[in-house]
C-alpha cells in the first residue's frame, strides 16, 4: 500500500461553531464552511494548519458513531486519517493481513473522497481512517 501522508486529525465535537471560534482565537485560523455529510450523518469543517488539516466533526443526528463517541468520551481527538494512493488495494492488503476493518469497502467521505476505517482493535486503540482523494478534474 502506498501511503501519501497524514491527511488530517479529526476532533469530535457537539459544537463545530464553538470549536471553530476556539481555533480562531488561539491561532487566527479560519475554517471553511461546515459541510453536511448525510451518508455519515455528520457536519464537517476543516482547519488548515499548513502541513496538516484538523477536521471538526459534529453529529447531525442521535445514534451515530460520533454522538456515541461524545456521550462516552466527550469532545476530543476522534481519529487519525492516512492518505493512500489506492484505497481498494489498501483494504485488500489489510484484509490479507487479517486486520479488523470497520469498513470492508470504501464509502463516501468529505469532498468526494473515498474513505474506510480500520477498527481500533487492530491499531492499539487508535481509530484510523484511510482516505483516497477524489482526482482533480481539469
Amino acid at each position: 500500500m502506498k501511503i501519501l501522508g497524514i491527511d488530517h486529525i479529526s476532533i469530535a465535537t457537539g459544537d463545530i461553531s464553538g470549536h471553530r471560534e476556539i481555533f480562531k482565537r488561539l491561532f487566527g485560523i479560519e475554517s471553511g464552511p461546515a459541510e453536511s455529510n448525510s451518508a455519515n450523518r455528520v457536519a464537517i469543517s476543516f482547519l488548515d494548519f499548513g502541513n496538516i488539516d484538523v477536521e471538526l466533526i459534529e453529529p447531525l443526528q442521535r445514534e451515530t458513531a460520533i454522538s456515541k463517541f461524545l456521550e462516552k468520551r466527550g469532545p476530543g481527538i476522534h481519529h487519525l486519517c492516512v492518505l493512500v494512493e489506492d484505497i481498494d488495494q489498501a483494504l485488500e492488503e489489510l484484509h490479507a493481513k487479517k486486520v479488523k476493518l470497520a469498513d470492508q469497502k470504501p464509502r463516501a467521505g468529505a469532498g468526494g473522497a473515498r474513505i474506510a476505517f480500520i477498527h481500533p482493535d487492530s491499531t492499539g486503540g487508535v481509530l484510523i481512517e484511510l482516505k483516497e482523494q477524489k482526482p482533480e478534474s481539469h
